[in-house]
């Protein structure tokens, strides 16, 4: 099915936020959210990296350019979307050289204190309060 031009228009949104965010940093998915002006719709960010289209599928935003493994939930856990896809996620993590640790529950967590990127705005529009 395809999405209506709003919901377009928020993926899009999303993904170029999410390109923003710098190698070696993580962020939530609420604070994508807040940055976008609908600090409300931290699933909806959710719903978009899950429906975040293979690399190879050709579409511009895709999963080799948005660098989605650096997006995980307000508690700094890497969630799980499908079997596997939390060590995925772990692992891009790794290659950029965050820390990734275990609970007790063996759930697979970020230090937001070490490696969190929380700005007020995005580094995109950060020109855009100089013209005002």
């Amino acid at each position: 099915m395809p999405r209506s031009e709003e919901a377009e228009w928020w993926a899009n949104a999303v993904y170029s936020a999410i390109q923003e965010i710098p190698h070696g940093k993580v962020t939530s998915y609420g604070h994508i959210a807040l940055l976008l002006g609908e600090p409300q719709r931290p699933r909806q960010v959710g719903v978009c990296l899950k429906s975040l289209p293979a690399a190879d599928s050709g579409m511009h935003f895709n999963s080799s350019t948005v660098p989605w493994q650096r997006v995980i939930n307000a508690k700094g856990m890497i969630s799980h979307r499908g079997p596997g896809s939390a060590e995925r996620q772990a692992e891009a993590l790794r290659q950029e050289g965050v820390e990734v640790t275990y609970d007790s529950m063996n759930e697979m967590y970020v230090d937001f204190s070490s490696y969190g990127w929380f700005p007020k705005q995005l580094p995109s529009e950060e020109n855009d309060d100089d013209e005002e």
